[in-house]
């Protein structure tokens, strides 16, 4: 049976101070009056029923995700006693699926993407499936470049079909640097990572006890206890040892059987304030803005005041201002990837560690 695995437990620090633990990313309604993880859970939904669906996330985000999506109930939910990065979420959801499915096939995605054509995107995901379903393969959808991008993984593949609209991976890489990235697009042998994979649940356990024995070992502690009184114990007391670490980094960057397939669709994973910036309408000096908010002499920027006060900007080029009463954000535009490293100094701050 295939199953949806939607990764729904981040933070999204990088989307402060709008997002917050309280109003994680993927419960923002971004674009549109959905929340992304809705948006993502009804993207699947004429491909795989929503008995089948299953969002993975930590225990304080459930009733907010319920809320949103009420058509879920428990049993749609799995559980992590904490965030612990992709590899221990698509772990643990492997172990639980093959627990009630030995033959489970998994559909894994991120709850906080933008698709613009969902049809591409369905028959990508079908060819996918069919792909594991023959070979049992690890599949993953890559998206073309169309820009040197910094916040995005790579994926090197063969320009030689191994079957029409199929190649093999060369290598994965972790997010580059601007010459690095560059280099990438004008070689053409790169695909942005769309996070998007396919594969059995029986297969990716295989490839993390190859590659992540130590996460295996608490896998495997996992996958004993369930059903038994002592699961929840169990499972709280594997993820105390369990080290956070990506999919990527810990098991497709080292896997030998990887294939992709080329997403004709439009695609973002909305990863930062720049993002959100590209993907917004914008007036005629390039600013997109929301709430009370005026600017003079300004141009490409991305301002936002979700305040009852009105936030001005003068003579400013390519900035990100935003404003809620958690806080205020102002950055150069192409400083957006180091908001995350300033909400850990706000919190080191909030409970008495250094500045």
């Amino acid at each position: 049976m295939i199953y949806a695995v939607i990764m729904a437990g981040g933070r999204g620090t990088r989307f402060w101070p709008i997002s917050t633990p309280q109003r994680p990313k993927q419960l923002l309604t971004i674009f549109e009056r959905r929340t992304m993880v809705e948006v993502t859970q009804q993207r699947v939904d004429p491909l795989i029923p929503l008995l089948q669906h299953r969002i993975v996330t930590i225990v304080e985000q459930v009733p907010m995700i319920q809320k949103q999506v009420p058509s879920l109930d428990d049993s749609n939910f799995i559980i992590e006693p904490t965030s612990k990065n992709t590899a221990p979420c698509i772990g643990l959801a492997a172990v639980r699926l093959m627990k009630q499915d030995p033959d489970a096939l998994m559909v894994v995605l991120p709850a906080d993407h933008i698709i613009d054509d969902e049809e591409k995107f369905q028959g990508a995901l079908s060819r996918a499936i069919s792909i594991v379903d023959e070979r049992d393969a690890i599949v993953t959808i890559g998206i073309k470049p169309v820009r040197p991008e910094t916040g995005y993984g790579y994926i090197q593949y063969q320009s030689e079909e191994v079957e029409p609209g199929v190649h093999r991976v060369v290598t994965f890489a972790e997010k580059p640097n601007r010459d690095t990235a560059e280099r990438f697009l004008q070689s053409g042998e790169f695909l942005w990572n769309s996070g998007i994979f396919v594969w059995s649940a029986r297969r990716i356990v295989s490839e993390i006890e190859e590659h992540l024995p130590e996460l295996y070992a608490a896998l495997m502690e996992i996958m004993n206890a369930i059903g038994t009184d002592s699961e929840e114990e169990r499972v709280r007391r594997a993820y105390q040892s369990i080290k956070p670490i990506s999919i990527d980094y810990g098991v497709m960057e080292r896997t030998r059987d990887a294939y992709v397939i080329v997403g004709d669709f439009n695609w973002s994973d909305i990863g930062s304030w720049d993002e959100f910036y590209r993907s917004s309408e914008k007036d005629s000096q390039g600013n997109a803005l929301r709430g009370q908010v005026f600017t003079l002499d300004t141009q490409d920027s991305f301002i936002i005041s979700e305040t009852d006060k009105p936030v001005a900007v003068i003579g400013m080029d390519s900035v990100i201002v935003i404003q809620t009463d958690e806080g205020l954000l102002i950055c150069p535009r192409d400083r957006d990837q180091d908001v995350r490293e300033i909400v850990e100094k706000i919190h080191r701050s909030s409970t008495g560690g250094s500045k």
